[in-house]
């Protein structure tokens, strides 16, 4: 990396009048905003219109909001053949396209197609380059500039790895070594060839990325969804674009990518963020109610659960009429249900259909000629009736649905036996709350919930109105992040929100944990949308853990998966990661004194301590009384210099130094033990050590 290169002036004074044209870009969007407010007169489609263009506006205005990102990374330099004559042409490439006033452009947008040299050509396919420059800039300020030259000769000045050419070599490094700062940053300027070819790859389809740890599959799952919407705005921007996480720590820690890519309007969420008017925070089920929460086959016990709640009548209804009486017997009560059932695909709306049926019945049992819309009106409020109605076809939301079936063992081994035996039948038992609004729920009930409001349906909107508020939405692209870890029935969730079966997911099997830790990714793939072949590409060249850690690391694999390769390391470190052994008396001061030292290493860079799940109180509150200022992940998230994290929310997060407690207590309690150790080691972007009492398991000790 050049800091003194002879054009080092002249590429500061272009990226100075970039952001001299991004400020009048900007200054543009608020003159037009004041033009066209209007005040409180006027029709209302000139208020509407006036709204619409407020939005478009405003989204505006947040595309050229850049926070502390820098405009401009770098440039291309290539040759085009008009009429048999070589013509040279230069493009500068940032993270937006910025124009001058004459239109002309200044900055080409990232994601342009003729910015895709940029990212793909090589020594042998220059794709017209000549040359690559790459920029080390911070904010407007230009550090140093690399340059690649491509032609007879020249074959860049990349280096590989795992045979991959890296580009933008040291540019890439000294990216990679800035202090993390607790949340996760874009890597427009330092995409790889192997990342590129993911992120511009087709739209269509169920796209799988198996990346192993630091190998950047999460950032490109998000570069891929701001590429989608610059290449795929229309119908992308109306369709809606779903980013899926693991849980609200990870949230916080990825939710700067998109903006700082000029697309706020993403959606970024947990599971349970999908399930309305319901409360979550119930404790975590246990692991064989999570398990079975988690099989495909709770759909056949909910299906069953819709099923009883659709029930004949035991004696025949009989309601005074006049001077006679109106029946509804128990056979017209079968035909009805059996009618509902053939007609309708979902639960609630047939309700509408059997109340009509029931008066249509009452009528016709008169002797007297009797219209079923007179019999309604005069029989719409008695008690009888709507008891009978309730009994026979309730309208239900998804929390009635499971308060009462996990509240009631009959219940439960009356849609449950034929599915599961009777221990994993009883794990499913839960007292009731008292009343429905108090009850509370688990993460591993999202998906259950869910699966009920598609066999459910809306409910029935009142007379004379319309309402599809209880609909799910669908979204023209999904991206899934640590999509090994979802649960069959939690990906029937994701399936069921997919347009049109546009999704990209990302994970790495090595580091699967979860109840129903995948063998191989067909497993993920029969519960995803199947309208297309899906494509799965893998990413193998780690940019972020240094090769001694993962050195360490690969020793877990090797028996955690063995059919796995760990990928292979850009970085090399003398640091080799640290393993302290001390006496159980002596842990938690131990701890203290480790977190003391890399803190002094690190300056002010970020650090973790992974624990157990079970120490994780007890290791905050030892760091607490050493005078150490310190966050828990659930609280804080990563906003202090030290965040004490449990090991099963580490996943996808990455930090300056990693301090893991009691490896061996790590394995015995997970239910995935050795892949969760696998993933607490391959955290650290620089420092990496382990702290422990009991013996270390078995990988770790040679």
């Amino acid at each position: 990396m050049a800091q003194h290169h002879p054009d080092l002036a002249d590429e500061q004074a272009t990226i100075d009048r970039a952001y001299v044209c991004l400020q009048r870009s900007r200054d543009d969007a608020w003159r037009i905003r004041d033009l066209t407010e209007t005040g409180r007169g006027g029709t209302h489609q000139a208020r509407w219109e006036a709204d619409m263009f407020e939005g478009a506006i405003m989204t505006r205005l947040g595309q050229l909001d850049l926070y502390d990102a820098a405009l401009v990374f770098g440039r291309i330099d290539r040759v085009v053949g008009t009429n048999g004559e070589a013509t040279h042409e230069s493009f500068h490439i940032g993270r937006l396209a910025i124009s001058d006033e004459q239109r002309e452009p200044v900055v080409v947008d990232w994601r342009a197609p003729v910015a895709e040299p940029f990212y793909r050509a090589t020594g042998r396919e220059p794709m017209g380059l000549v040359r690559r420059r790459h920029f080390s800039i911070k904010g407007p300020v230009l550090l140093g500039i690399e340059d690649e030259l491509f032609g007879e000769g020249q074959l860049g000045i990349g280096s590989t790895v795992g045979g991959a050419e890296i580009r933008g070599y040291s540019t890439l490094i000294a990216a990679l070594e800035e202090g993390r700062t607790g949340q996760l940053g874009d890597i427009v300027a330092t995409i790889q060839a192997e990342q590129d070819e993911i992120i511009r790859s087709p739209h269509a389809g169920v796209l799988v990325v198996q990346g192993g740890p630091g190998t950047g599959k999460t950032v490109v799952a998000l570069h891929r969804a701001a590429y989608l919407l610059y290449t795929h705005r229309f119908p992308l921007e109306d369709q809606g674009v779903l980013v899926v996480g693991p849980n609200r720590l990870f949230l916080r820690y990825i939710a700067r990518v998109l903006p700082s890519l000029g697309e706020a309007g993403v959606e970024q969420v947990v599971l349970a963020d999908l399930v309305p008017d319901v409360t979550f925070g119930r404790e975590a089920d246990t692991a064989a109610a999570a398990y079975v929460k988690g099989d495909v086959r709770m759909s056949n016990v909910l299906a069953k659960a819709v099923r009883d709640r659709q029930r004949p009548l035991k004696n025949d209804l009989v309601i005074p009429f006049s001077t006679g009486r109106l029946t509804v017997t128990v056979a017209d009560s079968v035909s009805i249900l059996a009618a509902a059932r053939r007609r309708f695909r979902r639960h609630n709306a047939a309700r509408r259909f059997v109340e009509t049926e029931v008066f249509a019945a009452l009528a016709h049992s008169s002797r007297d000629d009797l219209a079923v819309e007179f019999v309604r009106e005069k029989l719409k409020n008695n008690d009888a009736i709507r008891l009978t109605l309730e009994r026979m076809w309730p309208v239900l939301t998804p929390a009635q649905l499971l308060h009462d079936l996990f509240g009631s063992a009959a219940l439960i081994r009356s849609c449950a036996h034929k599915f599961f035996d009777e221990a994993q039948c009883a794990c499913l038992f839960r007292g009731r709350s008292e009343t429905l609004a108090e009850a509370t729920w688990s993460d591993a009930d999202a998906a259950l919930l869910d699966e009920s409001r598609a066999l459910l349906g809306p409910r029935p909107p009142k007379p004379g109105k319309t309402s599809d508020a209880d609909e799910i939405r669908t979204y023209g692209h999904i991206v899934v992040d640590e999509v090994q870890d979802l649960t069959p029935m939690q990906l029937r969730m994701i399936e069921r929100r997919s347009l049109n079966g546009s999704m990209t997911v990302v994970g790495d099997l090595g580091q699967a944990t979860g109840a129903h830790a995948p063998d191989d990714w067909d497993d993920v793939l029969r519960h995803l949308p199947d309208r297309r072949d899906p494509r799965m590409v893998e990413l193998t060249v780690g940019y972020r853990i240094p090769a001694s850690a993962m050195a360490l690391a690969a020793k877990v694999l090797a028996v955690a998966a063995p059919q796995l390769h760990p990928p292979q390391s850009v970085r090399t470190t003398d640091e080799a990661p640290e393993i302290i052994a001390m006496e159980p008396t002596e842990l938690l001061a131990g701890i203290v004194a480790q977190v003391r030292r890399e803190l002094a290493r690190v300056g002010a860079g970020n650090l973790a301590v992974v624990t157990p799940a079970s120490l994780f109180e007890t290791v905050a509150d030892a760091l607490d009384d050493a005078g150490l200022t310190v966050g828990r992940a659930m609280r804080e998230g990563l906003d202090e210099t030290i965040t004490v994290v449990p090991v099963g929310m580490v996943k996808g997060l990455e930090l300056d130094a990693v301090v893991v407690v009691e490896p061996a207590r790590i394995v015995r309690e997970e239910s995935q033990g050795l892949r969760a150790l696998y993933v607490a080691l391959t955290r650290a972007t620089r420092r990496l050590a382990l702290v422990h009492a009991e013996p270390l398991p078995e990988p770790l000790r040679s």
